[in-house]
């Protein structure tokens, strides 16, 4: 686990309704073209892993994730801007990859910005590998902008993890 995590006053708790304000002025501050309040009510309707982060009652972090038949698909990990740089990205990345394997899955997917050099960064270092291309996914100022779709064995041997 994360040493950032070795603050008490740091802990990880599912997402509910009522932390929706926050999670949704945490995105707007983050992303240029955020989601929407809805989606987020739709994650949490639906039974996605919606997990968030808090630093002494305040939340930071929060990431959402799908699982099944074995794969894992995160959907959105955010950091208040604030708060980035500082380990709580590669946390809730952990978090994330815990709650993944308790529910049996083996692989990890996310799509990413090609601009997003920070997000990359993160990724790589934990082990994601590129393993595709979805052209025109997001939207940009420009236009639309093409997702680097990423993917990490997430399978432990033995206690270490097996790599892509």
């Amino acid at each position: 686990m994360s040493a950032v995590l070795q603050d008490p006053l740091l802990y990880f708790r599912p997402l509910v309704e009522g932390d929706l304000a926050m999670v949704v002025a945490i995105e707007r501050s983050a992303y240029r073209f955020p989601w929407s309040r809805t989606i987020f009510q739709d994650c949490l309707r639906i039974g996605y892993c919606c997990w968030g982060l808090e630093r002494d009652g305040v939340l930071i972090a929060y990431g959402v994730m799908s699982v099944a038949v074995g794969e894992s698909h995160i959907l959105n990990l955010c950091v208040q801007p604030e708060f980035q740089g500082l380990g709580f990205g590669t946390s809730m990345l952990e978090h994330l990859t815990d709650i993944a394997r308790k529910h049996k899955a083996e692989t990890m997917f996310l799509e990413v910005r090609p601009s997003n050099t920070a997000a990359r960064g993160l990724y790589t270092g934990a082990g994601f590998n590129e393993v595709g291309m979805r052209r025109n996914y997001y939207q940009a100022g420009f236009g639309r902008e093409d997702a680097i779709i990423m993917s990490r064995s997430i399978v432990k041997n033995q206690g270490s993890e097996i790599e892509d």
